[in-house]
């Protein structure tokens, strides 16, 4: 046999077992819900880093359908639908049971199988590896909160800890793959129009805005307007773009948060950021998916996670290549803030996540802590060119302190 063993389709299980249960722990849990509210999981409850039982994701070896320049992200998607209902019929596996189709970084797909058909299709000469499918989480410390209203403009410590806000003027565009952006939010140029949504049914699927607040508070430390009322962004007034791969309980699945990827991969341009303040155990799918959208020129912060751990564990933190760069979090002193994970590589800088004040959801603010918000002040400075740096933090628990990235 190969591909579909426990050194092999399940080394990312391997890998992270003894650090499933706590995985992404600071996210609550009584209400993480697959991704569809409509399907027959939704009567189970999920952790983030949880496998779900049956999901699939399934990576082809490469045709170079991705380089294809001339073809859409519609086309690719027919084409690689094409090839992947050709490879389910040698094994009687009916399209219906397909899920997301990815052309555009891996090629591949995610699915409902038995573990027999699973088994068959990692055989397939056609098939690079198999992963099981797992639930994602957003990289913020501690429960969500409410978020309260601003009388007045302020600006946050951890804005002026990476160099001060800048006007953006450039078009450069950042992608915020969570939980969608308060689409109508006063304090921010929200381009709802270039979005995605990986859900297809079910309250999150019916709009692109944001039912949990940690996408809008991501997006609120990238590009929050300069103008009279609540906070500023690095990149101010930067349009932001809702990939809507969470949902209102701040999971999803690591098959929508590729679709995500794919989609940006495929509509962006070189120069525009995108934003990943999510995670979970370790996913070589995941990984891929990061590392071939960065290759075409966009630029990738990823947040290294919460759990106190090596980085190298989790996904997409543990990603590494051209474009990609993932942040630990420290407070206002400079100091390591004591959840963030650690290990350089894959961690290149570090920034502010202790008690950042930014945009939230129902036109309000919030403040909160997490890998998170440290990952998005990177994001705002690679919209307005290169990153510097600005001494190293303190107690960094690896030994090597990261550098603190400022504009």
């Amino acid at each position: 046999m190969k591909k579909f063993s426990i050194p092999n389709l399940f080394k990312p299980v391997a890998l992270a077992s003894a650090i499933g249960a706590m995985l992404f722990s600071c996210q609550p849990t009584e209400d993480n819900l697959p991704l569809d509210a409509s399907s027959e999981l939704a009567v189970v409850k999920f952790a983030a880093g949880d496998i779900i039982p049956g999901k699939y994701i399934v990576v082809l070896k490469p045709s170079g359908l991705n380089l294809r320049k001339s073809m859409g992200y519609e086309e690719v998607q027919s084409s690689m639908r094409k090839t992947t209902v050709s490879l389910l019929s040698k094994y009687r596996i009916s399209e219906a049971n397909l899920d997301h189709i990815f052309g555009n970084t891996i090629e591949g797909f995610s699915i409902s199988l038995s573990t027999d058909e699973a088994q068959a299709l990692a055989n397939d000469p056609a098939v690079s590896y198999i992963e099981p499918d797992r639930m994602m989480g957003i990289a913020q410390k501690g429960r969500p909160g409410g978020g309260g209203g601003s009388t007045g403009q302020t600006t946050p410590w951890g804005i002026t800890r990476v160099g001060g806000a800048v006007n953006y003027t450039g078009s450069k565009k950042a992608y915020i793959l969570d939980s969608g952006i308060d689409l109508d939010h006063p304090d921010l140029n929200v381009n709802a129009s270039a979005g995605f949504n990986a859900f297809t049914s079910g309250k999150d699927g019916r709009s692109l805005d944001d039912g949990n607040g940690h996408g809008t508070h991501v997006a609120g430390t990238i590009a929050a307007k300069n103008n009279s009322i609540g906070v500023i962004g690095v990149a101010a007034g930067a349009q932001v773009v809702p990939i809507k791969v969470l949902g209102a309980t701040g999971s999803g699945s690591y098959s929508g948060v590729i679709a995500g990827i794919n989609f940006v991969a495929a509509t962006g341009n070189s120069g525009d950021v995108a934003n990943m303040s999510l995670g979970g155990p370790y996913s070589q799918a995941v990984n891929d998916a990061v590392v071939a959208a960065a290759s075409n020129g966009i630029k990738f912060a990823l947040a290294a996670g919460n759990e106190s751990q090596n980085t190298n564990n989790v996904s997409p933190g543990s990603a590494n290549g051209t474009n990609v760069y993932t942040i630990s979090a420290m407070n206002s002193s400079d100091s390591w803030a004591s959840f963030s994970n650690f290990g350089n590589p894959p961690v290149d800088y570090c920034a502010p996540g202790v008690s950042v004040q930014s945009t939230w959801k129902g036109g309000g603010y919030n403040t909160i802590s997490g890998t998170s918000m440290a990952t998005p002040h990177v994001a705002g400075i690679l919209l307005l060119g290169n990153i510097s740096t600005n001494g190293t933090v303190k107690n960094d628990p690896d030994g090597n302190p990261d550098p603190i990235a400022i504009r």
